[in-house]
């Protein structure tokens, strides 16, 4: 420990000898070590910390999805765990109490608290039996809207509050942190379990279930129990079931089914910031066998003095790791303000996002980072180091063999740089090239002058339908009649807005294939004037007119993907579909463009088989069932967002006092926010490459430097015997060009074997495109003959008669 805090005392002292040397090798690795600790921490709160529940080893989660009937089958016949379920995105109006307010809520059974072994701040949570109809008139607040609606009152356990037009009764508050399934979730009500509904039991809301092992219990256990269950439930339905339904049903621990769409992505950022760390190390590297070359005397006489070659090893490790903490504590404060930029360019719909920050398992892990970076980057030099020790005072401070040695070292470690870097910046160029494609695509209609808003009013009003028609046909007159308005229109589902209303279709003379259903589609209610409103072309045909809102007759728009997957070489006009529940037949009376109503790679999901469009009416039988009370209006004009926001408040106020008014936004925000999960990753590649570039070009910069200050006297006698300015110039550039046609092959043989993991970020163009490969070989010539033109400059610059002089 004496020897130890000596060599400590000893390399701080060096270190203080050399403030140009520590600022740079500190702020360089502090890059390094912040990027990491940064990334590191997303990586530490989404993937690794353990879930906030009590025990929650035991929470697993199965991988298919289930109407609430075979939940309820799945309740009694499942024994290795407790099970619960839930219905995500639920919205709800809360009304009687000021302003109303749309909330996003999540339907559940009574048993998925206690699943969790999450507690309530207030009073409880659900009873068993208390999801079942007629018993169900309850809620949970989530602690935020408790806040902000109630004032934190502790006196709202027990009372009633208005959702929906109906009374239900506030049981419990959920602490702060509980944010299940996520954390847009402000209200939690029972699931309204319902045998004898065969529709909502079998046909709605195919929900994921959880579950909570048993003791004794293990998840193999629990996935070959679920395979059973699975192979007989189908016997359960009203209907046949496709064989491929929940096929590969399986149980995974809940964290990794919860973060599974995010954890391919954070493994790439890890990766890219572990790359620009060993770039930072590399420099380092190049800056201490520099600072060595002026130590060759020093580290020579304490050899000669009898230091063994093992302590002068040492000594320099420790002066290396003191390097590497410095860089770590600065790091540290970077990776505060890294993590604040993270959260912020990263989707707000990030699972777990809200659980990340720096806590002990970052500190522990930038320690030990800072502590193996030290010997990594230190431990080359070290050994050099000792080497040149042994010999230097055998010879007067010529050109030996350990010099040669130690340059090759720099130079490999400057080739390696561009190497890295290079590979950076060609899957930072393959994901720029995938936004861009991406940020071009057509969504089908056109953004600009469109300002949207949701308009939801209770389920209990549009239970009479001419009532629901009424309110929206004067709503639109209203806004419709409103200076600077050139037109408004209805939709149930706005394109890219993170709705799916989906419908089963039976098309006239269409047979599904044995074993499947009647094909799903895509289904928008609109008004009369959509397409006008949206720029949707109509390729075929005609757009509905203002008479067909009555349903008489009934009438249907297909998109051209819809048309040429159920009339291929035909002509859909004139063509029958039937929605399901419906009794009569829909005739086909217009072709519209493909729009991408999912998102901006594909127009529908993949489990969808077409698109839809329909008039908003009223039903025109019982048995039919009714159109969404909740709809979109789209209003097409170059007014203020603010001044059409209040005049639409206005209006719906003046019509129903109790009909929220949300999600007011332009059309070109929702496809900016489309964008954004795709903008976040290419942002911070673009980054680390940025990070990867410059320091690869402080590499470079670095060796050539250091190349020209060792080769001063012998480029004086070249220039003593006739050598011109322009011949040294290229001199220095052959090395310079020499290192970068290494390193850039180096990066582009790297990139060809690891960008293929790119691909499922990589939209319209291949992870092996040659015009970013090219491009990127092109720029890091371009970028490393700069680095080379500073060290070119300064050898042409070179004074014979004082290079002799030094001779």
């Amino acid at each position: 420990m004496e020897t130890l805090l000596q060599d400590v005392r000893y390399g701080l002292r060096m270190l203080v000898k050399s403030p140009g040397f520590t600022a740079v090798a500190v702020l360089t690795l502090a890059l390094g070590i912040g990027a990491n600790s940064a990334i590191f921490s997303l990586v530490n709160g989404i993937l690794l910390v353990p879930l906030a529940y009590s025990k929650p080893e035991q929470l697993v989660s199965i991988t298919g999805t289930y109407p609430r009937g075979a939940f309820v089958a799945m309740r009694q016949q499942i024994h290795s765990m407790d099970v619960a379920t839930y219905a995500e995105g639920h919205e709800f109006n809360l009304t009687g109490n000021g302003e109303p307010l749309r909330l996003t809520g999540t339907m559940v059974s009574a048993e998925l608290f206690s699943v969790l072994g999450a507690r309530p701040e207030l009073g409880r949570t659900f009873y068993p039996g208390e999801d079942a109809a007629g018993q169900d008139n309850y809620v949970v607040l989530s602690h935020a809207l408790w806040q902000q609606r109630f004032s934190g009152d502790r006196s709202i356990i027990g009372r009633a509050i208005e959702i929906e037009g109906a009374s239900r009764q506030v049981v419990g508050v959920m602490a702060n942190d509980f944010r299940f399934p996520s954390p847009k979730t402000k209200i939690w009500v029972p699931l309204h379990i319902d045998p004898r509904n065969v529709t909502s039991s079998w046909a709605s809301d195919y929900m994921p279930v959880i579950g909570r092992l048993r003791p004794g219990s293990s998840l193999e256990h629990a996935k070959t129990e679920i395979r059973i269950f699975q192979s007989h439930i189908g016997e359960l339905f009203p209907w046949k079931m496709p064989s491929a339904w929940n096929a590969d049903v399986s149980v995974v621990p809940l964290k990794n089914s919860m973060v599974a769409d995010v954890r391919a992505r954070l493994l790439m950022l890890l990766g890219a910031v572990a790359l620009i760390l060993l770039i930072a190390c590399a420099n380092v590297a190049n800056l201490i066998l520099s600072r060595a070359a002026t130590r060759e005397k020093e580290v020579g006489i304490r050899s000669a003095l009898g230091a063994a070659r093992t302590r002068i090893v040492r000594q320099l490790l420790t002066e290396s790791v003191l390097l590497a903490s410095l860089g770590g504590l600065l790091g540290l404060a970077l990776a505060g303000a890294g993590i604040r930029m993270l959260t912020f360019a990263l989707p707000s719909d990030t699972p777990r996002l809200s659980d990340v920050h720096l806590d002990w398992h970052v500190l522990v892990f930038a320690g030990a980072l800072s502590v193996l970076t030290g010997i990594i980057f230190g431990l080359a030099p070290a050994v050099q180091s000792s080497h040149v020790a042994l010999s230097h005072l055998l010879r007067s401070g010529g050109r030996g063999s350990t010099i040669s040695v130690s340059q090759r070292l720099r130079s490999s470690l400057a080739v390696a740089e561009i190497g890295l870097a290079a590979l950076l910046i060609i899957a930072a160029g393959l994901l720029i090239r995938s936004f861009w494609a991406l940020s071009h695509v057509d969504p089908g209609f056109r953004s600009e002058q469109i300002i949207t808003a949701r308009i939801t009013p209770n389920e209990s009003f549009c239970s009479d339908p001419g009532r629901c028609q009424a309110f929206y046909r004067t709503l639109l007159d209203q806004v419709q009649g409103s200076p600077g308005v050139k037109g408004a229109a209805l939709v149930n589902t706005l394109p890219l807005g993170g709705r799916v209303a989906k419908r089963s279709v039976e098309i006239e003379n269409f047979t599904s294939a044995e074993g499947q259903v009647s094909p799903l589609f895509w289904m928008d209610a609109v008004t009369s004037g959509y397409f006008r409103v949206m720029g949707i072309s109509l390729l075929s045909g005609r757009p509905f007119t203002a008479d067909e809102v009555s349903g008489n007759p009934p009438v249907a728009i297909v998109t051209a993907e819809t048309a040429r997957r159920f009339w291929p070489g035909r002509d859909p006009i004139g063509q029958h579909i039937r929605l399901l529940n419906e009794s009569n037949w829909r005739t086909v009376v217009g072709v519209a463009a493909d729009v991408h109503a999912f998102d901006l790679t594909k127009t529908i999901p993949d489990y969808i088989r077409g698109t839809v469009y329909v008039p908003y009416s009223p039903t025109s039988t019982a048995e039919d069932r009714r159109m969404p009370a909740e709809m979109t209006i789209a209003i097409r004009t170059a007014s203020d967002p603010t001044q059409v926001e209040s005049l639409l408040r206005g209006a719906v106020a003046s019509l129903n006092h109790d009909v929220p008014v949300s999600e007011i936004r332009t059309m070109s925000s929702v496809v900016t926010e489309a964008e954004s999960t795709p903008a976040s990753t290419t942002f911070l590649f673009v980054v680390f490459a940025g990070l990867a570039l410059v320091l690869g070009m402080i590499g470079i910069y670095g060796v050539l430097a250091f190349l020209v200050s060792r080769r001063t006297q012998e480029i004086g006698i070249r220039m003593a015997l006739g050598a011109q300015r322009r011949d040294v110039l290229w001199l220095v550039l052959r090395e310079g060009t020499k290192f970068a046609a290494l390193g850039i092959a180096l990066g582009l043989g790297s990139a060809f074997l690891v960008t293929r993991w790119l691909s499922s970020e990589l939209y319209g163009i291949k992870a092996m495109d040659p015009l970013t490969y090219g491009t990127v070989a092109l720029l890091m010539g371009l970028v490393t003959v700069l680095a080379c033109y500073v060290p070119a400059r300064r050898a042409m610059q070179v004074d014979p008669l004082i290079a002799l002089r030094l001779e």
